[in-house]
């Protein structure tokens, strides 16, 4: 099966370099029309320019393929939408979202200031959730769409000095989780991609010789397996120097302690049973859990089979 993305337009957030460069690249060279956005500020989010979106574009152009620039700060919803409204005007529609545009503002959380925790989250998270609502209408109507949401190892194992990126990047794991259910009925993709890439992002946190064996470049593919008519819906595809791995959010069988007084000391007693990963389960849904544990106290007795019909 070769993906093959002709027709497709598609939009890719922080496209400037790095990743989302790589991402736009491979998006053009399999056929879609990409729109390229990029605010060019700084690692940290300051500043501004035209110029990486432009580069990017116009290395797109050079290959024969079709794009155009884009400059809109995700963090703003009235920009996020103007940006999906541009793309819609010159090729009529939307079929790619890949929410790619991030910052670093790094400090152990005794340190951070929480203004730098609030604008990491209004880039990542938020910025994430006003391109996606941008796009989620046009995308239902049209009954196609796929969503990317950039996550990371930082959120969903967690990384010292990183709270406040690690809080935004497991945020997104939640919300592609729900979108993936919500707009199944009408053909719209929602997946997470956690990569390893050495980008300006992780520039000065990794070794020399890890980071030439991580090109953005060996990520992309992920992306288009991702995003591609093909695609999956809900997963958690972690990728990088070509080795491309799924996460999971499991839930252990764990021990049913009851509602008595000594509860509380059972849990506390019962740790390595309630950690233990024999037969895990991967739920599809949160009301899963729910569902679990009444079952099992209806087991036990403390519930009334009455009270589950």
């Amino acid at each position: 099966m070769t993906i093959d993305l002709k027709g497709r337009v598609a939009i890719v957030t922080g496209a400037g370099g790095g990743l989302g460069r790589a991402h736009a690249l491979l998006l053009a060279k399999r056929g879609a029309r990409v729109l390229v956005n990029d605010l060019g500020g700084a690692r940290d989010g300051k500043g501004g320019s035209n110029a990486a979106a432009d580069a990017v574009v116009e290395e797109i152009h050079a290959a024969g393929g079709e794009a155009m620039p884009n400059s809109a700060s995700v963090t703003d919803a009235g920009q996020a939408a103007a940006m999906v409204a541009q793309a819609i005007h010159q090729w009529g529609r939307v079929d790619i979202l890949v929410n790619n545009a991030g910052i670093l503002r790094d400090r152990t959380f005794a340190k951070m200031d929480l203004e730098d925790f609030r604008t990491v989250i209004e880039v990542h998270l938020m910025g994430s959730v006003n391109c996606t609502k941008a796009v989620w209408e046009p995308m239902r109507a049209q009954g196609h769409g796929r969503i990317l949401m950039t996550t990371s190892s930082s959120g969903l194992y967690g990384n010292f000095g990183q709270s406040n990126y690690g809080a935004a990047k497991m945020g997104l794991v939640g919300l592609m989780k729900t979108l993936a259910q919500e707009g199944a009925k009408y053909n719209v993709h929602v997946n997470c991609l956690a990569p390893s890439a050495a980008t300006r992002m992780t520039a000065d946190i990794m070794a020399e010789e890890q980071l030439a064996a991580l090109d953005p470049a060996s990520v992309a593919p992920a992306m288009l397996a991702l995003v591609c008519d093909q695609a999956p819906n809900g997963m958690i595809m972690c990728a990088g120097a070509g080795s491309f791995e799924c996460a999971h959010i499991t839930l252990t069988q764990g021990l049913y302690a009851g509602t008595g007084d000594d509860a509380a000391e059972q849990v506390l007693a019962g740790l390595d049973l309630i950690r233990d990963r024999s037969d895990e389960r991967v739920p599809l849904t949160g009301l899963e859990q729910s569902l679990f544990e009444v079952g099992r106290a209806r087991n036990s007795g403390a519930v009334p089979i009455s009270a589950m019909e």
